[in-house]
Protein backbone atom coordinates (compact mmCIF):
# COMPACT_ATOMS: atom_id res chain seq x y z
CA UNK A 1 0.00 0.00 0.00
CA UNK A 2 2.99 2.38 -0.44
CA UNK A 3 1.22 4.30 -3.30
CA UNK A 4 -2.14 4.42 -1.62
CA UNK A 5 -3.45 7.19 0.29
CA UNK A 6 -3.10 7.25 4.28
CA UNK A 7 -5.24 9.38 6.63
CA UNK A 8 -5.55 9.41 10.12
CA UNK A 9 -8.38 10.26 12.68
CA UNK A 10 -7.06 13.24 14.56
CA UNK A 11 -9.15 12.46 17.61
CA UNK A 12 -8.30 9.17 17.77
CA UNK A 13 -4.93 9.96 18.43
CA UNK A 14 -6.18 12.05 21.91
CA UNK A 15 -3.79 14.82 21.66
CA UNK A 16 -4.36 18.69 21.76
CA UNK A 17 -4.69 19.93 17.95
CA UNK A 18 -1.41 21.31 17.31
CA UNK A 19 0.90 17.92 18.87
CA UNK A 20 -1.86 15.36 16.84
CA UNK A 21 -0.91 17.25 13.63
CA UNK A 22 2.62 17.18 14.33
CA UNK A 23 2.49 13.57 14.95
CA UNK A 24 0.59 12.80 12.01
CA UNK A 25 2.83 14.95 9.95
CA UNK A 26 5.67 13.15 11.28
CA UNK A 27 4.02 10.02 10.52
CA UNK A 28 4.81 10.62 6.52
CA UNK A 29 1.12 10.31 5.71
CA UNK A 30 -0.92 12.72 3.77
CA UNK A 31 -3.86 13.21 5.39
CA UNK A 32 -6.46 13.83 8.68
CA UNK A 33 -9.65 12.67 9.00
CA UNK A 34 -10.99 15.75 11.03
CA UNK A 35 -13.12 15.60 13.90
CA UNK A 36 -13.44 19.20 15.34
CA UNK A 37 -12.36 19.21 18.91
CA UNK A 38 -9.84 21.19 20.95
CA UNK A 39 -11.07 24.16 20.31
CA UNK A 40 -12.55 24.02 16.88
CA UNK A 41 -15.92 23.33 18.21
CA UNK A 42 -16.57 27.01 18.06
CA UNK A 43 -14.02 27.95 14.89
CA UNK A 44 -16.41 25.62 12.55
CA UNK A 45 -19.63 27.52 13.21
CA UNK A 46 -17.78 30.69 11.41
CA UNK A 47 -16.55 30.44 7.44
CA UNK A 48 -13.40 32.44 8.82
CA UNK A 49 -12.69 29.54 11.53
CA UNK A 50 -12.85 27.03 8.65
CA UNK A 51 -10.37 28.98 6.65
CA UNK A 52 -8.58 29.28 9.74
CA UNK A 53 -8.81 25.40 10.21
CA UNK A 54 -7.45 24.93 6.77
CA UNK A 55 -4.87 26.68 6.68
CA UNK A 56 -3.53 25.27 10.13
CA UNK A 57 -3.85 21.98 8.52
CA UNK A 58 -1.99 22.96 5.53
CA UNK A 59 0.28 24.11 7.16
CA UNK A 60 1.44 20.84 8.49
CA UNK A 61 1.63 19.69 5.00
CA UNK A 62 -1.69 17.60 5.60
CA UNK A 63 -4.87 17.39 3.42
CA UNK A 64 -7.94 16.97 5.13
CA UNK A 65 -9.69 13.75 3.87
CA UNK A 66 -12.81 14.07 5.09
CA UNK A 67 -15.09 15.68 8.11
CA UNK A 68 -16.62 13.34 10.70
CA UNK A 69 -19.66 13.92 12.02
CA UNK A 70 -23.11 12.21 13.63
CA UNK A 71 -21.71 9.59 15.88
CA UNK A 72 -25.05 8.14 16.14
CA UNK A 73 -26.79 10.79 17.53
CA UNK A 74 -29.29 11.44 14.88
CA UNK A 75 -31.52 9.07 12.87
CA UNK A 76 -33.20 9.52 9.64
CA UNK A 77 -35.42 6.68 10.12
CA UNK A 78 -37.46 8.54 12.79
CA UNK A 79 -40.10 11.20 12.44
CA UNK A 80 -39.35 12.88 15.02
CA UNK A 81 -36.83 15.70 14.85
CA UNK A 82 -36.13 14.67 11.13
CA UNK A 83 -36.31 18.39 9.79
CA UNK A 84 -33.93 19.63 12.22
CA UNK A 85 -31.84 16.72 11.46
CA UNK A 86 -32.06 17.06 7.46
CA UNK A 87 -31.22 21.16 7.90
CA UNK A 88 -27.96 20.29 10.21
CA UNK A 89 -27.04 17.64 7.61
CA UNK A 90 -26.96 20.37 4.92
CA UNK A 91 -24.84 22.74 7.42
CA UNK A 92 -22.30 20.04 7.39
CA UNK A 93 -22.14 19.51 4.04
CA UNK A 94 -21.32 23.64 3.63
CA UNK A 95 -18.78 22.83 6.78
CA UNK A 96 -16.93 19.75 4.54
CA UNK A 97 -16.97 22.09 1.44
CA UNK A 98 -15.42 24.84 3.16
CA UNK A 99 -12.74 22.62 4.78
CA UNK A 100 -11.55 21.77 1.00
CA UNK A 101 -12.49 18.14 1.48
CA UNK A 102 -16.04 18.19 0.27
CA UNK A 103 -16.91 14.92 2.10
CA UNK A 104 -18.57 14.81 5.06
CA UNK A 105 -18.85 11.43 6.39
CA UNK A 106 -21.92 10.86 8.98
CA UNK A 107 -23.82 7.48 10.71
CA UNK A 108 -27.58 7.96 9.91
CA UNK A 109 -29.54 5.99 11.57
CA UNK A 110 -30.27 1.61 11.63
CA UNK A 111 -31.98 1.17 7.56
CA UNK A 112 -35.28 -1.07 7.50
CA UNK A 113 -34.62 -4.48 6.40
CA UNK A 114 -37.95 -3.89 4.80
CA UNK A 115 -37.36 -1.99 1.49
CA UNK A 116 -41.57 -1.07 1.34
CA UNK A 117 -41.84 0.20 5.05
CA UNK A 118 -42.28 3.69 6.06
CA UNK A 119 -39.31 3.65 7.93
CA UNK A 120 -37.48 2.98 4.19
CA UNK A 121 -39.08 5.63 2.75
CA UNK A 122 -38.22 8.26 5.47
CA UNK A 123 -34.43 7.50 4.52
CA UNK A 124 -34.83 7.42 1.15
CA UNK A 125 -36.57 10.79 1.08
CA UNK A 126 -34.28 12.61 3.78
CA UNK A 127 -31.29 11.54 2.25
CA UNK A 128 -32.62 12.79 -1.41
CA UNK A 129 -33.25 16.19 0.34
CA UNK A 130 -29.57 16.07 1.60
CA UNK A 131 -28.39 15.14 -1.46
CA UNK A 132 -30.10 18.47 -3.15
CA UNK A 133 -28.00 20.34 -1.43
CA UNK A 134 -25.10 18.56 -1.67
CA UNK A 135 -25.40 18.75 -5.21
CA UNK A 136 -26.04 22.33 -5.66
CA UNK A 137 -22.89 22.82 -2.96
CA UNK A 138 -19.90 20.31 -4.25
CA UNK A 139 -20.41 18.54 -1.03
CA UNK A 140 -20.95 14.65 -0.27
CA UNK A 141 -22.38 12.81 2.38
CA UNK A 142 -20.76 9.60 2.97
CA UNK A 143 -22.85 7.07 4.95
CA UNK A 144 -20.68 4.96 7.20
CA UNK A 145 -21.31 1.40 6.75
CA UNK A 146 -22.41 -0.92 9.57
CA UNK A 147 -25.70 -1.09 11.00
CA UNK A 148 -27.08 -2.77 7.37
CA UNK A 149 -25.32 -4.87 4.74
CA UNK A 150 -23.85 -3.47 1.71
CA UNK A 151 -26.53 -4.76 -0.60
CA UNK A 152 -28.86 -2.80 1.21
CA UNK A 153 -26.98 0.02 1.84
CA UNK A 154 -26.66 -0.11 -2.57
CA UNK A 155 -30.10 -0.11 -2.68
CA UNK A 156 -30.74 3.12 -1.04
CA UNK A 157 -27.78 4.26 -2.49
CA UNK A 158 -29.08 3.85 -5.87
CA UNK A 159 -32.77 4.33 -5.28
CA UNK A 160 -31.52 8.26 -4.42
CA UNK A 161 -28.93 8.05 -7.74
CA UNK A 162 -27.29 11.09 -6.46
CA UNK A 163 -23.78 11.86 -6.54
CA UNK A 164 -23.82 13.78 -3.61
CA UNK A 165 -24.42 10.77 -1.37
CA UNK A 166 -22.08 8.05 -1.25
CA UNK A 167 -20.37 5.75 1.20
CA UNK A 168 -17.49 5.69 3.82
CA UNK A 169 -16.51 1.58 3.99
CA UNK A 170 -15.56 0.81 7.18
CA UNK A 171 -14.97 -3.07 6.89
CA UNK A 172 -14.20 -3.78 10.90
CA UNK A 173 -17.78 -2.10 11.28
CA UNK A 174 -19.58 -4.68 9.37
CA UNK A 175 -18.27 -7.22 11.74
CA UNK A 176 -19.05 -5.18 15.01
CA UNK A 177 -22.29 -4.32 14.28
CA UNK A 178 -24.10 -7.51 13.84
CA UNK A 179 -23.86 -8.74 17.18
CA UNK A 180 -25.03 -5.56 18.77
CA UNK A 181 -27.95 -6.30 16.31
CA UNK A 182 -28.63 -9.87 17.29
CA UNK A 183 -28.70 -8.57 20.90
CA UNK A 184 -30.88 -5.57 19.91
CA UNK A 185 -33.20 -8.04 18.24
CA UNK A 186 -32.95 -10.80 20.97
CA UNK A 187 -31.41 -13.14 18.17
CA UNK A 188 -28.53 -15.15 18.82
CA UNK A 189 -25.05 -14.44 17.48
CA UNK A 190 -24.03 -16.68 14.41
CA UNK A 191 -20.51 -15.55 12.81
CA UNK A 192 -20.97 -17.24 9.77
CA UNK A 193 -24.62 -16.26 8.63
CA UNK A 194 -23.19 -12.39 9.83
CA UNK A 195 -20.08 -12.55 8.02
CA UNK A 196 -21.86 -14.00 4.70
CA UNK A 197 -24.21 -11.07 5.29
CA UNK A 198 -22.66 -8.22 6.03
CA UNK A 199 -19.51 -9.24 3.61
CA UNK A 200 -16.63 -6.81 5.10
CA UNK A 201 -14.48 -7.99 2.70
CA UNK A 202 -16.25 -8.17 -0.18
CA UNK A 203 -18.79 -5.66 0.30
CA UNK A 204 -16.71 -3.29 -1.92
CA UNK A 205 -17.33 -5.33 -5.04
CA UNK A 206 -20.93 -4.80 -3.98
CA UNK A 207 -21.07 -1.01 -3.51
CA UNK A 208 -18.61 -0.18 -6.18
CA UNK A 209 -18.34 3.23 -6.99
CA UNK A 210 -20.39 4.36 -4.48
CA UNK A 211 -17.63 4.41 -1.72
CA UNK A 212 -16.02 7.53 -1.47
CA UNK A 213 -13.77 7.54 2.24
CA UNK A 214 -12.94 4.63 3.59
CA UNK A 215 -11.69 3.71 7.16
CA UNK A 216 -8.34 1.48 8.15
CA UNK A 217 -9.78 -0.52 11.38
CA UNK A 218 -10.15 -4.19 12.34
CA UNK A 219 -12.11 -5.76 15.13
CA UNK A 220 -13.62 -9.36 15.89
CA UNK A 221 -16.28 -10.88 17.95
CA UNK A 222 -15.10 -12.58 21.39
CA UNK A 223 -16.62 -15.80 22.39
CA UNK A 224 -19.04 -14.71 24.52
CA UNK A 225 -20.38 -12.45 21.99
CA UNK A 226 -19.24 -9.14 22.52
CA UNK A 227 -17.52 -7.11 19.70
CA UNK A 228 -13.91 -5.99 20.00
CA UNK A 229 -11.79 -3.56 18.39
CA UNK A 230 -8.80 -4.54 17.64
CA UNK A 231 -5.34 -3.41 16.03
CA UNK A 232 -5.23 -3.52 12.60
CA UNK A 233 -3.83 -6.97 11.21
CA UNK A 234 -5.14 -8.89 14.49
CA UNK A 235 -8.98 -9.10 13.53
CA UNK A 236 -11.08 -11.02 11.12
CA UNK A 237 -10.78 -8.42 8.67
CA UNK A 238 -8.80 -9.93 5.54
CA UNK A 239 -7.09 -6.75 4.68
CA UNK A 240 -4.85 -8.18 1.12
CA UNK A 241 -8.54 -9.67 -0.36
CA UNK A 242 -10.55 -6.39 1.14
CA UNK A 243 -7.55 -4.03 -0.52
CA UNK A 244 -7.53 -6.15 -3.70
CA UNK A 245 -11.38 -5.55 -3.69
CA UNK A 246 -11.17 -1.87 -3.48
CA UNK A 247 -8.64 -1.84 -6.07
CA UNK A 248 -10.68 -3.97 -8.41
CA UNK A 249 -13.42 -1.12 -7.80
CA UNK A 250 -10.83 1.43 -9.02
CA UNK A 251 -10.94 3.38 -5.71
CA UNK A 252 -8.28 5.74 -5.33
CA UNK A 253 -9.40 7.73 -2.22
CA UNK A 254 -7.88 8.05 1.73
CA UNK A 255 -8.06 4.98 4.00
CA UNK A 256 -8.28 6.89 7.13
CA UNK A 257 -7.09 5.30 10.08
CA UNK A 258 -9.50 4.82 13.28
CA UNK A 259 -8.43 3.86 17.08
CA UNK A 260 -11.18 4.36 19.32
CA UNK A 261 -10.25 1.99 22.32
CA UNK A 262 -6.73 0.61 23.52
CA UNK A 263 -3.97 2.35 25.95
CA UNK A 264 -1.73 3.25 23.60
CA UNK A 265 -3.71 4.61 20.61
CA UNK A 266 -0.54 6.80 19.02
CA UNK A 267 1.61 3.91 19.17
CA UNK A 268 -0.77 1.48 18.05
CA UNK A 269 -1.86 3.86 14.77
CA UNK A 270 1.60 4.27 13.99
CA UNK A 271 2.09 0.59 14.06
CA UNK A 272 -1.65 0.62 11.27
CA UNK A 273 0.51 2.67 9.34
CA UNK A 274 3.82 0.64 9.24
CA UNK A 275 0.68 -2.51 8.60
CA UNK A 276 -1.12 -0.62 5.45
CA UNK A 277 2.72 0.09 4.23
CA UNK A 278 3.32 -3.59 3.84
CA UNK A 279 0.18 -4.96 1.89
Amino acid sequence: MGGKKIAVMLHSLRLPVGEGLRVIADMGVPGVHLFPTGGWESLILEAGGRREIARTVRSFGLDISALVGWGGEEDLGKAEGLAESIAKARTALEWAVDLGCGIWMAHVGVMAMDTGSERWERFRDALGQIAQHGERIGGVLAIETGPEPPFLLRRMLDEIGSPAIGANYDPANLILWPPSLARRNGKPYQREAAIELFQPNEGPLVLGGHIVHTHAKDGLVREDGRPQEVPLGEGWVDWPRYVANLEAIGYRGYFAIEREVGDDPVGDIRRAVGFLRTL
